[in-house]
């Protein structure tokens, strides 16, 4: 096409040429035939996930993983961008380019989950997997990367790494710049770090802060959901996955999978059911008050589809938009569904095409809002709102564009959704869908699992016109899935699909492969008419002049239809006028020829309606009908002289008489040929026929013989025959005689004939013989000849039949029972059978069966069966044996056992030869045995010639039964059981009936009958009977069980490989009932069984079947067989069962080579491919690998196998084996290691010398060459020794600090008092966390009128029921939030500090309903008192918090103070990176510095801040430290023991260092002299001032200059000094010259470090960031900072879990609440040890301790850092888990601080089970004590706060409240009676009045 696009530029010719182009263009798609290949794209070696098609230039985008291409529409490569892999960790979050991660890192791959054209700013938005879904803007033109969002916590979306699991749409208005994208995806249990549905804004500037933020965001709500934790810890594996989402009118809807919480059970062992789920949000509302949500599913025959694939927002075609009564402009949804509810990663195969209206959809959902507005029903959403809300009624009109209120919302639908089923595929399995209107049509495409593309028309719901599937593409060759994106191109020609592997265009049509009318028009594709006059199928917009009448067809009655008159013409006739007529044809103006296929062709005159034409000349017929038979159908087509094609035909004959070789072939064809008899010939032509009466018409005059008597001939006997015949020509002068011809065995004999007549002749007289005495009759061809080779017909196929009575029949019965025709008898004398003639002596000794009484003698009984029979008779005896009777009537009455008469059946007499006669009763014949008689004529038996006896007697038996086995089996029956006793194989016949039914019989012996059971009724013990003959076998004692039939639950593993053989264990039900289980499998032509054994009645194990012989291939991915079952006896519903179950290729191994060899010791390694089937799961493949007969020990990995050989030598054959599967990869030879024999040492010793002087030549030359090697090998192993000692010197550091630090640690810590803060300050911390001064701490001025309202208010709030109701009906207010329910449980708390005893009794209240309203939600009871969702919960924390006080400071306050201290000390006994908060020392994995740092302890001398003249402190500082870190030191050794809040701060004072009396230097964390490298600056520490051990320092208030500098020649001395050694330092200028500050980093662009870099970071050196391996040891510091604390962490956790303290006990506040608990729980009846157990903890040591033990900075006046904070968390988590009932498993992968602290967890368990029951035996505390107790806490605290400003605060929610707790007020019966309202109003009034 290129030179024709260059051309185009050229003027003048222009049009022509293009003109010219359209027709190059039009060319192939009018040739008809096949169509051409499919453009692909397939990229080598990587996984595709997702596919975008801009709309506009239709440029494709491919998402896969590590890349995004970008094609053309043809998919050829146009750009690519590589993603991937990353260096990363899903554990790391945030990833590891942002912050330090200590978890592995690795190149991980980048999935891309979502692929997203955003046209309004031409980019593409590709979100991966790594980097926890982080997502990049690409521009489209080039996919330059614009820009990521800034890696905030919001902009991660999830880091799972399954493609199809996220969606998202764009929203676009083109009054604002900002678009926003939706968008949804599955979390992985990390409710915490992800959102599963978010709206985003799309700023226009990719570097934007606010780009991919969320579109609204307060402290309370924003444009996100979350899955709630207690979802995820009730179903860890509660996931939502998006699989296609849209918008329509003004909402945004999604389509998703997610887990059904209702059949799920929450234990990890059940199956999982899933559930799909419409999502609806409106696009304009931020706060996702609109969410709602509603199951979606469709149903077809009862059967139930669930399970959502893909769907498609389309538009109706006209027709079908009519069928569901809606416009064309409407919205439709395609949708695919698999059947059921399970396997959402492999669904079942069979799968519904559905179709939904929106017009519906949104219906659905108004009613729904609707009713929750009217307060019916809950809000129904269980995995969002963990307990049951009810909806509120409330009088807003609800209409389509309702976008929801911050109450009654999200909403969840109670029913489903149901769509209309379309099309239901049970054998593929849809993956995919796209549909589009063509021309009114509607057009669904859909992929398949298997790679197929289906393409379905829909133009009706109707069941009368159903879908109909009208054509099925193979897209991918191997059968790989097609991927959900499947996609048109903008013009609407082509669909592109994707599977992992590659991309196809596929045309949307392919009419071309149609190549008549009749095809073209019954393929029902709506794309496709015929063209008439091109003779092609094509679109219409591709026939030229379609539109004109009948030149372009759609509808089969339109095609062409042509007739031709004559039909046919001889071969003999030429150039005949033919005439043609034509129906539904076009104008034909521009001419026609007539073309006789390709032979030729002749002129068309086309004269009134009619066409014209001449048929071939004789010339050109003889090339037609060459060698073609009597014959020729060719086509005759019509030929267009407008296109040049041959556009209709029909079938036109050419016949040839002159094949016939016979008359009646002749003269019955269908053509008019005569037959000329004289002549014998046939011919067209009448006047061939020499004479008139010699020609025939009709085959009534045909010459041929006739049937007459059959014609019977003995063997050697001289005879002619006779024949009858009809028009027998009389041969002519000079034509040869009649002559009949034999064919006897092969040997052809002719016989002269003589005519008679016109129809008779005769064979002359002949002997005829044939060889062999076995055949007694032999059937001869015969054929009846004249002239030569003129041969008369023989219509009836007459043969003669050649004899010999002799042959077969040796006994007298034989004999006379031949065909009378043979003329054969018994011949006495001779005992012979033969002819009359033949037997010699006189007439009388010749019988013949036709004298009517002949009777043969000496009959003989040569076989009886059966020869035993029960004594009740009704055994059928079969006698076989000579001569018993030629009749019936011989023998009727003649046959007995002894005395019991037998009656023969005439039905089975087979004459002379066999009788069956039915037993009589012998109960009353005592005898045992009775030989059988048989008497043939009269009765009785006179004469003995006539009567035989059997030589073998019959035995009259009593047969019985006494047991079945296998006894049981189930309902449905074909269980194959063993019956036994004895005499079972007597008589003739048997009848099993289990129940009533009969039990298929299979064999019998004497001593069991086998058959196989008919199906039960129930499942119930069942009598057995037997029937043999008459006798009735009954046995009560025998009964078979029927049980219930078994049923398969699971497979495990659920996959094999093609050869099978692999061990399964299947779980199910009743398995034990069925003795040999079989496991079946069907793919394709591959079919197999294979053998199971039953463990129990739920449990057995099977190999798995075979597939190997399918003729199919096997995807890597695995491959679901076509049926997967089990043979159970006749259970049919496991035969095929709903498992989904894989098949993975069989492994492939490379082979040896010829003769692989190898030593004795060394390994052999196999490779291969498909060693380890990427299946998931544990299970692995058992491979044995045999060195001759021997096994090898075994190490497998994914490409190879490695075998340690075993100890043999010589030749042997390799044999892999795994499941069924075995291969051979070659021979092996093992080398032996024995010494050499004597010949071989003489042999090598003259060998040697000759190759002695060869090596020393070569020895030079290697020389020189071996020296480099050494060099390389030196430094290879100096480098290893250099990192073993670095390791070995760690580990031995480690030990040696930890046996000193201990030591030191408790000396130090003893002298400090502990500085606790007082309770008013610590109330505050815990009560109103992060707020300083909090208005309750301060006086109120008030006006008199409020204080008094406030007053009034006061006393409301010591009514119970009033504050009762106050609390219930702000809780149950939508807005009223989790931080407003804390804020009012702590502010009532010090509202009423001063009335302790009440406001216990509202606690134990409040508890009290939660505790109900929990039990009856169906919650957990576990789940009680984790969280602070209620306002009981924060009052409880506050309780404790004020009751607990006087405990912290006498007892549990030091050993925390103490671990504090400890900590803090230890911290800082190695670097601490200043920047990141990273330590040597830690307890926590993620603040490890994980490399050497050199460091040197330094002791400085501290010049006292307060006296200069006091003694110097020392303080002991590291080298490493930041400036800011010592003074930090420096601060905590001057003020030891004073509060922090009381002490000068670090950035307050400047340090100095002082060099004799006046020289003195202020250091600083940043100067002149700070170090930068590229783009990084560097910290100043002690080191880099060069400060030495023992240097003076002083602390002195910050300064203005830069230097402190006297006049003194001291100090410019000692700062030359300084700046030389500045200058050695690599410091370029002098310090002066220098600029004095650097520029501040945002600006500069540079980064901070102290210790360590960020790892990310490009330049890292060698040894920033040792080796992977390296920094792992460094692991084994958390054990000795873990040992240095160990005994802080046990005094903490034993003070708190001890009953007994140091001279103070219990505090009542815990055994009064843990009282209370165990009350509630015997009311609930809760006997649940655990739940017990769970309440308690939740209830102080979580709520209350924990807070403590994290934020020590609560009780006391210290100052907390972030490397100390990481580590209480550490310490808060195990005692967190030591709370914790449930067992915690711990494997490689746990995180560290949980195995840090194994070990210790149990025997802490042990103590907090101990105080537990400890706490439960004390004595109950009498209502006095602690009324007692809880006046005197009140009066100790009275006047802490200020109770009218706790009182305002509390009534700013009875103004937001106001008309709910009026109410509520009113509503209730108890308020009424006290008048609360009135009160209530009554302060609102006067506070209203004073405002």
């Amino acid at each position: 096409m290129c030179p024709l696009s260059r051309t185009l530029a050229l003027p003048g010719q222009g049009n022509l040429l293009v003109l010219l182009g359209v027709l190059l263009l039009m060319v192939p798609s009018l040739s008809g035939g096949q169509p051409p290949p499919f453009k692909r794209f397939v990229p080598a070696d990587h996984f595709l996930t997702h596919l975008a098609i801009h709309n506009k230039t239709g440029e494709v985008y491919v998402g896969a993983v590590n890349w995004i291409f970008k094609l053309s529409s043809n998919l050829t490569k146009l750009r690519s961008h590589m993603t991937g892999p990353v260096v990363d960790n899903e554990k790391c979050y945030p990833p590891p380019s942002v912050q330090s991660c200590p978890h592995d890192l690795a190149q991980t791959p980048n999935v891309n989950k979502l692929l997203l054209i955003d046209y309004a700013q031409n980019r593409l938005i590709a979100c991966g997997s790594t980097s926890q879904g982080i997502c990049q803007f690409l521009r489209l033109d080039d996919l330059f990367k614009l820009g990521e969002p800034h890696h905030r916590k919001e902009h991660y979306l999830s880091s799972v790494a399954e493609s199809g699991t996220m969606s998202g749409v764009i929203i676009s208005s083109p009054q604002s710049p900002t678009s926003k994208l939706f968008i949804g995806t599955p979390i992985d249990g990390k409710s915490e770090y992800f959102p599963t549905l978010s709206s985003r804004k799309l700023m226009e500037n990719e570097e934007n802060a606010d780009m991919f933020s969320f579109v609204y965001q307060d402290e309370f709500v924003s444009s996100q959901l979350k899955i709630p934790s207690d979802t995820l810890s009730k179903f860890p594996a509660f996931d939502i996955y998006y699989v296609y989402s849209f918008s329509s009118e003004q909402f945004v809807y999604y389509l998703t999978m997610q887990l059904d919480t209702k059949l799920t059970s929450p234990d990890a062992s059940g199956e999982q059911f899933f559930t799909s789920k419409i999502v609806r949000l409106c696009m304009d509302d931020p706060k996702f008050y609109s969410y709602v949500e509603f199951p979606i599913g469709c149903t077809k025959d009862g059967i139930e589809y669930r399970l959502v694939q893909d769907a498609f927002l389309a538009r109706p075609g006209r027709q079908l938009a009519n069928s569901l009564g809606i416009s064309e402009n409407e919205d439709i949804l395609f949708t695919v569904f698999s059947q059921g509810q399970k396997n959402r990663a492999k669904p079942p195969k069979e799968s519904a095409l559905c179709l939904f209206t929106l017009r519906k959809i949104k219906e659905k959902i108004k009613e729904r809002i609707q009713s929750c507005y009217r307060g019916e029903g809950k809000l129904s959403l269980p995995w969002l709102l963990n307990k049951e809300l009810d909806c509120i009624n409330s009088p807003l009109q609800i209409d389509d564009n309702f976008c929801g209120q911050d109450f009654n919302q999200p909403l969840g639908g109670t029913s489903t959704i149901e769509g209309t089923p379309l099309f239901i595929d049970k054998d593929d399995g849809m993956t995919s869908v796209a549909a589009y209107d063509y021309r009114g049509n509607t057009v669904a495409f859909v992929g398949t699992r298997n790679g197929k593309l289906k393409k379905i028309l829909v133009n009706s719901v109707s069941s009368s016109r159903p879908a109909v599937l009208y054509e099925k593409v193979t897209v991918s060759e191997g059968g790989s899935p097609l991927l959900r994106d499947m996609l048109f191109s903008p013009d609407l020609q082509h669909i592109y699909t994707l599977t992992d592997r590659q991309v196809v265009r596929v045309p949307v049509e392919s009419c071309e492969q149609y190549t008549t009318c009749g095809e073209c028009l019954g393929s029902r594709d709506p794309h496709c008419g015929w063209c008439v006059l091109h003779n092609v199928c094509s679109r219409k917009d591709r026939c030229e002049r379609a539109s004109e009448p009948r030149r372009f067809a759609s509808d089969q009655r339109e095609c062409v239809e042509l007739t031709v008159q004559p039909r046919n013409i001889s071969v003999t006739m030429s150039e005949v006028q033919l005439v043609l007529q034509a129906r539904n044809v076009p104008d034909l103006s521009a001419g026609v020829n007539c073309s006789f296929e390709d032979y030729v062709e002749t002129e068309g005159r086309i004269q009134g309606g009619h066409i014209f034409c001449l048929s071939p000349s004789a010339r050109d017929i003889a090339p037609i009908t060459r060698n073609k038979g009597d014959k020729r159908v060719v086509k005759l087509f019509l030929k267009s002289k407008e296109t040049g094609k041959k556009f209709a035909s029909v079938d036109f004959v050419f016949y040839n008489c002159s094949v016939h070789q016979s008359c009646l072939s002749c003269v019955n064809g269908s053509f008019p040929c005569h037959w000329c008899k004289y002549r014998h010939m046939c011919t067209q032509n009448a006047n061939d026929c020499s004479f008139q009466e010699g020609r025939v018409n009709d085959s009534e005059d045909c010459p041929q013989i006739l049937p007459s008597t059959q014609i019977y001939m003995p063997a050697g006997v001289t005879k002619p025959i006779t024949l009858a015949a009809r028009n027998l020509p009389q041969p002519q002068s000079g034509q040869r005689n009649y002559e009949c011809v034999f064919d006897i065995q092969g040997v052809t004999k002719s016989v002269p004939a003589l005519r008679f007549n016109s129809t008779s002749i005769q064979c002359q007289k002949t002997e005829y013989t044939y060889e062999g005495d076995e055949i007694s009759d032999l059937p001869v061809d015969l054929s009846v000849v004249w002239n030569g080779n003129f041969v008369i017909d023989n219509p009836y196929n007459i043969k003669a039949h050649l004899y010999k009575c002799f042959a077969l029949r040796g006994s007298c019965g034989k004999c006379l029972k031949a065909n009378p025709r043979f003329e054969c008898g018994w011949c006495v004398g001779d005992k012979k059978c033969s002819l009359r003639q033949e037997c010699t002596p006189p007439e009388t000794t010749w019988m013949h069966a036709t004298t009517g009484n002949s009777r043969c003698t000496h009959p003989k009984i040569t076989k009886l069966y059966p020869e035993t029979g029960p004594r009740q008779g009704g055994t059928m005896l079969t006698i076989t044996g000579e001569n018993l009777g030629l009749q019936f009537k011989d023998i009727m009455g003649g046959v007995r056992i002894g005395k019991v008469q037998c009656i023969p059946q005439e039905d089975q007499f087979i004459s002379a030869e066999q009788i069956v006669c039915r037993l009589l009763d012998a109960t009353g014949y005592r005898v045992q045995e009775a030989q059988v008689e048989v008497c043939v004529g009269e009765q009785p038996c006179i004469n003995p010639e006539y009567k035989t006896v059997s030589s073998k007697a019959f035995t009259f038996v009593s047969p019985y039964f006494s047991r079945v086995h296998p006894s049981a089996g189930p309902l449905s029956g074909g269980t194959r059981i063993t019956i036994e006793g004895s005499h079972l194989n007597a008589g003739s016949a048997v009848i099993v009936r289990i129940g009533l039914h009969q039990c298929t019989f299979e064999r019998r012996s004497n001593k069991e009958i086998v058959c196989v059971t008919p199906a039960g009724q129930s499942p119930t013990p069942t009598p057995v009977m037997v029937d043999i003959n008459f006798a009735e076998l009954r046995n009560p004692e025998v009964k078979f069980n029927y049980t219930d039939d078994p049923t398969i639950l699971k497979i495990e593993p659920d996959w094999s490989i093609a050869s099978g053989g692999t061990m399964l264990t299947i779980t199910g039900t009743n398995l034990a009932t069925i003795k040999e289980p079989k496991m079946r499998a069907k793919y394709g032509a591959g079919q197999s069984e294979n053998n199971c054994t039953v463990l129990n009645n739920t449990v057995m194990v099977c190999l798995a079947p075979s597939v190997a012989k399918s003729g199919k291939s096997f995807s890597e991915m695995g491959t679901s067989p076509d049926e997967i079952g089990f043979v159970m006896d006749g259970v049919r519903s496991v035969l095929v069962i709903n498992e989904t179950f894989s098949y993975y290729p069989d492994p492939e191994f490379e082979t040896l080579g010829p003769k692989m060899e190898l030593k004795p010791s060394s390994p052999l390694i196999l490779k291969g491919r498909n060693l380890i089937p990427a299946a998931p799961g544990n299970s692995k493949l058992n491979y044995t690998v045999l060195i001759g007969e021997t096994p090898c020990v075994l190490t497998v990995s994914e490409s190879q196998l490695l075998c340690e050989s075993p100890n043999l030598t010589g030749e042997h054959k390799v044999t892999v084996r795994v499941g069924g599967f075995e291969a051979s990869p070659g021979t092996l030879q093992i080398y032996s290691d024995s010494l050499l024999t004597l010949p071989a040492i003489i042999g090598i010793g003259i060998g040697g010398g000759l190759l002695l002087f060869v090596i020393i030549a070569v020895l030079i030359a290697y020389k020189r060459k071996s020296r480099d090697a050494d060099r390389t090998l030196k430094r290879l192993q100096l480098q290893m020794d250099n990192l073993e000692s670095r390791v070995a010197l760690e580990c031995k550091e480690a030990f040696a600090e930890l046996q000193t630090d201990i030591h030191e640690l408790a000396q130090e810590l003893d002298g400090a008092g502990i500085p606790f803060l007082d309770y008013r300050t610590y109330a505050m911390r815990v009560l109103f966390p992060g707020i300083e001064d909090h208005p309750v701490l301060k006086e109120m001025e008030v006006q008199a009128n409020v204080e008094k309202a406030l007053t009034l208010f006061g006393q409301l709030l010591t009514k119970k029921h009033f504050l009762l109701t106050f609390i219930r009906t702000l809780e149950a207010q939508r807005s009223f939030s989790m931080r407003d329910r804390g804020n009012v449980a702590s502010l009532i708390m010090t509202a009423l500090q001063g009335e302790m005893e009440y406001a216990t009794g509202v606690l134990k209240q409040l508890l009290s309903d939660l505790i109900d309203k929990n039990l009856e939600s169906k919650n957990h009871p576990k789940l009680l008192l984790r969280r602070t969702e209620s306002v009981a919960e924060k009052m409880l924390t506050n309780w404790f918090t004020f009751l607990l006080y006087k405990f912290l400071k006498e007892c549990a306050g030091e050993p925390l103070f103490m671990l504090y201290c400890a900590m803090k000390q230890q911290m800082e006994k190695g670097p601490i990176d200043a920047i990141t908060g990273e330590a040597r020392y830690s307890l926590s994995e993620d603040k490890l510095i994980r490399q050497q740092i050199d460091y040197k302890t330094l002791t400085l001398h501290c010049v006292n801040p307060e006296n200069e003249n006091a003694p110097e402190v020392t303080v002991k500082t590291l080298n490493c430290d930041t400036v800011t870190q010592v003074k930090e030191k420096l601060l905590d050794a001057v003020y030891k023991g004073t509060p922090y809040s009381q002490r000068p701060k670090a950035s307050d004072m400047d340090l100095e260092w002082r060099q004799g009396r006046m020289a003195r230097i202020i250091l600083q964390d940043e100067d002149v002299t700070t170090k930068i490298d590229n783009d990084w600056k560097r910290l100043n520490t002690l080191a880099h001032y060069q400060v030495t051990d023992g240097s003076v320092i002083a602390l002195v208030p910050k300064q203005n200059s830069a230097y402190n500098i006297s006049n003194s020649s001291t100090f410019t001395k000692s700062l030359s000094r300084y700046e030389s050694m500045l200058r050695t330092a690599s410091s370029p200028d002098s310090l002066r010259s220098r600029t004095p500050m650097i520029t501040p980093d945002l600006e500069s662009g540079t980064k901070l470090w102290h210790l360590v870099k960020n790892h990310d970071h490009s330049d890292q050196r060698e040894g920033d960031r040792g080796s992977k391996m390296v920094s792992e040891i460094y692991l084994t510091r958390l054990l000795a900072t873990k040992g240095t604390l160990q005994k802080f962490v046990d005094d903490l956790f034993e003070t708190i879990f001890s009953t007994a303290h140091r001279g103070s006990a219990l505090p009542l506040a815990i055994k009064y609440m843990f009282d209370f608990l165990d009350e509630q729980a015997d009311k609930h009846s809760i006997t649940d040890p655990d739940v017990r157990h769970t309440w308690k903890s939740n209830c102080l040591p979580l709520r209350f301790w924990v807070n403590v033990i994290k934020n020590p900075q609560f009780v006391f006046d210290i100052h907390k850092n972030s490397i100390t904070d990481a580590c209480l968390s550490v310490v808060a988590q195990t005692f967190m888990d030591s709370c914790s009932t449930s067992e915690h498993k711990l494997g490689k992968d746990s995180p560290s601080n949980k195995l840090l602290y194994a070990k210790d967890i149990p025997n802490y368990k042990n103590w907090v089970e101990r105080y537990y029951s400890d706490i439960s035996r004390m004595p109950a505390i009498s209502d006095q004590d602690m009324s007692a107790y809880l006046a005197e806490q009140s009066r100790l605290h009275a006047n802490q706060f200020n109770s009218m400003s706790a009182l305002h605060e509390i009534y700013s929610y009875i103004v937001k409240y106001k008309d709910e707790i009026l109410s509520a007020l009113e509503r209730d019966e108890q308020a009424r009676r006290q008048r609360l309202r009135s009160k209530l109003e009554q302060v609102i009034d006067t506070m209203a009045l004073a405002s």
